[in-house]
């Protein structure tokens, strides 16, 4: 009594044309551009270039991942059993490196979070498309531009609905103007929120009492801009 085992074809290795490779790596160069777009236009430290280079060299390896080894898996007619996701798999944690590159820290201002996030998803985004999901790779792209867009507006509107306003002051300073001498005038601080524009730094602060002789003290400091007070 023999037993007989049937083995894949080689045939049955599945093989991408040039015509394919070049659909999926364009689709993850223009998907990654348009996230970036967004960051350039608000001058993060990331933008299309950067975007860019991450979603294509992420659809890359996965191309080469599932596809690159075609003759080595199907060598002398038997079919090699391998991981088509061995080098792809990489990328989630290789990307980290490069999104924590984006963050910068200046003082009790940490800048550059949102942009390393953008970095991981447009990852994420290039690997979808190498893998030949493509509806989940425009799709991801549509939700993240509407994260980094009109959700920031809605979000800010939302909290700012909820938020106690009686002894919230923002000031504006100059780009990259730092905010140690602006806390130095200011008594009990209870919370300090600052976001950079893409030509001044806005300074939201939350103090224990406001009154109209702090507001003209600030107003009078050489490096504010205008200072604003809810009441």
């Amino acid at each position: 009594m023999s037993l007989a085992i049937d083995l894949p074809l080689v045939g049955e290795i599945p093989n991408l044309g040039a015509g394919q490779v070049l659909l999926r790596l364009a689709l993850a160069a223009a998907l990654g551009t348009a996230v970036g777009f967004e960051r350039e236009l608000r001058d993060r430290e990331a933008g299309m270039r950067t975007h860019l280079l991450v979603a294509l060299g992420s659809c890359l390896f996965t191309l080469v991942s599932a596809y690159g080894f075609h003759e080595f898996l199907t060598a002398g007619g038997n079919i090699v059993r391998a991981d088509p996701a061995r080098i792809a798999a990489q990328i989630v944690t290789g990307i980290g490196f490069l999104g924590a590159g984006a963050i910068i820290r200046e003082g009790l201002s940490v800048r550059g979070l949102t942009t390393a996030g953008s970095l991981w998803v447009v990852a994420a985004i290039g690997m979808a498309s190498g893998a030949g999901y493509y509806t989940a790779a425009i799709f991801t792209t549509v939700l993240t531009l509407f994260a980094l867009g009109p959700m920031r507006i809605l979000g800010y509107q939302v909290v700012e609905r909820f938020r106690q306003e009686q002894n919230r002051v923002v000031v504006e300073l100059p780009e990259g103007q730092g905010v140690h001498e602006l806390l130095e005038v200011l008594p009990d601080v209870r919370q300090v929120e600052i976001e950079d524009e893409r030509d001044r730094r806005v300074v939201a602060l939350e103090l224990d009492s406001v009154d109209e002789e702090l507001i003209a003290k600030l107003s009078d400091l050489p490096y504010v801009i205008s200072v604003r007070w809810h009441r």
